[in-house]
């Protein structure tokens, strides 16, 4: 049987590469910091590069005092679990994490999970059911997507970050109108019972922050709950580094929270969900990736912990990451390429001007990384069609040497391919 299969599968990725949509993962040779060491092609001789495409914001990745407490909590409780929490599972320095995050994000509880995908996968279905709506903007993260697909609940999509959009899918669900259902399923006779409104923080593909304070608006007038998803933007956005809710006001006012740990809080793994009570202890009863899945390794949480005192104590990383990414912003646009307008670190460089944006995208990127710039081209399916584009990230841990480095490359290179 495999051998049909084989062939199938063989063909299609032959397709994925003539089409230039296949995957190649560059090898790390060494910590995770604003210059690396990589083999790409894997055959190739070692290089060292710039990075221009981690989540690792505030360049906590390789931080001394986070290795230091991953160490320690290593030699004193151990390697791993080897179990899920319920049965034989938790620990004390959980407990002290889940707390630090209610704290940090001004929440009743937190629940953590190996990942903000399992985190996601695992809301939903826990908390709604068929007689339950959610609406869900137009360009969410993959794993809220999975998420909802696994809940019964019934769906709408509103148009990306259009309020009006979000506001006329409110109405028809408020109505248990028999013309809003996208799920292929008998039209609900009701309105729901609960209704979620689900939203990322920031949108990983384009930087830009959703509006959080009119979603709320919104929510209060046709009585649902808000959901963000806040993974590219805790630790680093907002005043105190509260992530998206906090830079729209919103704190204390959204009633689920997930995000993770594995971007500007250390980069390691991990993810929560922080929110209200009544939520979070009917996730420890039915969530599944919580209940079937190891928690995290204590090293993780030990460093975890150290990261949450580290912004706690100190601006001086935000305050570096915010002037490194106004200063790569301002002069990528005297340059001449064209960006999104955000105040966020991911800055997407795109090529929908030109007519062979996908291929030109890669080009880019491939050049730039023979000039010691290592960042990625994003085209379709991962982007729209005609929205290819380079997703540059910046970092605390750049210095002002390694941005003018940067900008000095994507000149040269821009200029060759007559981008600029």
């Amino acid at each position: 049987m495999y051998i049909r299969t084989k062939l199938d599968l063989a063909k299609e990725l032959g397709n994925m590469k003539d089409a230039g949509l296949y995957k190649e993962e560059r090898i790390i040779l060494s910590d995770q910091k604003a210059n690396i060491d990589v083999r790409y092609p894997a055959d190739s001789k070692e290089t060292e590069v710039l990075n221009f495409c981690a989540n690792n914001y505030l360049g906590l990745a390789n931080h001394p005092e986070l290795i230091k407490a991953a160490h320690e909590t290593l030699d004193k409780y151990g390697f791993g679990m080897a179990s899920v929490r319920f049965i034989c599972g938790t620990q004390d320095l959980h407990k002290e994490l889940e707390n630090k995050i209610a704290e940090f994000y001004q929440t009743e509880d937190t629940i953590l999970y190996s990942s903000c995908f399992d985190a996601n996968g695992g809301l939903f279905e826990a908390i709604l059911g068929a007689d339950d709506a959610i609406i869900t903007d137009a360009l969410n993260h993959a794993s809220i997507i999975d998420g909802i697909r696994l809940c019964k609940a019934r769906r709408l999509i509103y148009d990306h970050s259009d309020m009006n959009s979000l506001e006329q899918k409110l109405k028809l669900a408020r109505e248990g109108s028999d013309i809003w259902d996208h799920s292929g399923l008998e039209a609900m006779p009701n309105a729901p019972k609960n209704i979620i409104i689900a939203t990322d923080g920031v949108f990983s593909m384009d930087g830009d922050v959703a509006k959080i304070d009119e979603i709320i608006e919104l929510a209060n007038k046709y009585d649902a709950m808000v959901m963000v998803d806040d993974s590219h933007a805790t630790g680093f956005l907002g005043k105190t580094g509260r992530g998206s809710i906090e830079y729209c006001g919103s704190l204390g006012h959204v009633d689920i929270i997930t995000s993770t740990l594995g971007k500007a809080m250390g980069g390691a793994s991990g993810g929560f969900t922080t929110g209200r009570k009544e939520i979070i202890d009917m996730l420890r009863q039915r969530s599944r990736p919580y209940l079937f899945s190891n928690t995290l390794a204590p090293s993780i949480v030990g460093a975890s912990i150290k990261a949450f005192d580290l912004i706690a104590g100190s601006d001086d990383l935000r305050e570096k990451l915010k002037n490194n990414t106004v200063f790569f912003r301002k002069r990528m646009k005297e340059l001449g390429f064209e960006i999104i307008d955000s105040v966020h670190p991911i800055v997407p460089v795109l090529f929908r001007k030109f007519q062979n944006d996908a291929q030109l995208a890669t080009l880019v990127s491939r050049d730039l990384y023979n000039e010691g710039i290592y960042v990625v081209g994003f085209s379709y399916p991962v982007v729209p069609k005609g929205q290819a584009r380079i997703r540059v990230q910046i970092s605390a841990a750049h210095d002002m040497e390694h941005i003018e480095r940067c900008l000095t490359a994507f000149e040269k290179v821009g200029k060759k391919h007559k981008v600029i």
